[in-house]
């Protein structure tokens, strides 16, 4: 087996039923090391508390979570509610989770091993917004940072002018996190996981002969369908470029983020012809070697 690999996770775990999804993937992947997990917008005690129910699901009550910031930090609608947090509700579950620690926790965690972390954020910037600007050495101690968000090339559905959730609903923090220069900056953009999708039955089907951590994912999911037939896996397909980097291509560039209107807040316009390329996107993704790769994971 390769070298195991350090991973932070950044999450708004209980809103979109993904972030779930790459949770449960981290911890059945066994070249990933997760040394923490983070929760970002809103009601964060409600995130973190999912977190840890999915985390001892997978019999992994050594993860450290913690609580970070409601946000957003100017402006945005952020994401205030945790509608998934009614799966865990009537349950026992911890809910001794200070908001605002994840910071901290956060700085010190990566300062520890420099060079060593990927960072992988799969919900709004805010927390990312604020370590970095507290602490702007941060992004050059990362092995890598990694997003889902933005949106960046025409294609599947999405336009000039179109803006990815997590961008816009901290757009300030979102734009702070692109100035970031670490090592290894990759973002995987709307119009690329949005070809990555499975009806409701099959991920009940598959959800439930994997047990585990989907034990408590698919009780989730079905806040989730109530909504939607259907889930997109944003956030397990960022996460398993860490260790399949070939599940997508690749372009290098610059991304930069709209702050001064409102209106247009979080844009993410993306330009590969500019002299400075710090940042890397997904233009493509094999959609059926990641499903293969995510389930050859997770099981099911």
């Amino acid at each position: 087996m390769s070298e195991r690999i350090p991973v932070l996770l950044d999450t708004d775990i209980g809103s979109d039923i993904d972030d779930a999804v790459c949770l449960s993937y981290l911890l059945r992947q066994p070249r990933c090391e997760l040394v923490g997990v983070t929760t970002a917008t809103g009601n964060v005690v409600q995130r973190a508390a999912l977190a840890a129910e999915i985390c001892r699901a997978a019999g992994r009550d050594d993860v450290p979570i913690h609580a970070g910031a409601p946000g957003p930090l100017l402006f945005g609608p952020g994401q205030p509610n945790v509608p998934q947090y009614e799966a865990v509700a009537s349950r026992p579950h911890r809910t001794d989770f200070p908001p605002g620690a994840a910071l901290e926790f956060m700085r010190q965690t990566i300062r520890q091993r420099p060079g060593e972390i990927v960072l992988l954020a799969i919900g709004p910037m805010t927390n990312l917004g604020l370590l970095f600007a507290a602490d702007p050495e941060i992004p050059s101690l990362l092995k890598e940072l990694v997003l889902m968000c933005g949106v960046f090339t025409a294609g599947n559905g999405h336009g000039p002018g179109a803006r990815e959730w997590n961008a816009f609903c901290d757009p300030v923090a979102t734009a702070i996190t692109y100035r970031a220069r670490p090592p290894r900056f990759t973002s995987i953009g709307l119009e690329v996981t949005t070809r990555c999708i499975l009806g409701a039955d099959e991920c009940r089907a598959r959800f439930q002969k994997a047990g585990g951590p989907l034990s408590i994912v698919a009780e989730m999911a079905e806040v989730w369908f109530r909504g939607s037939p259907r889930i997109t896996f944003h956030d397990p397909l960022a996460a398993s470029v860490i260790f399949e980097e070939g599940l997508c291509r690749y372009q290098e560039g610059l991304v930069e983020v709209e702050t001064t209107s409102q209106r247009l807040g979080g844009l993410t316009t993306w330009n590969p012809n500019s002299e400075e390329k710090p940042h890397r996107i997904a233009v493509s993704v094999d959609s059926e070697a990641f499903f293969a790769h995510y389930f050859g994971v997770v099981g099911g």
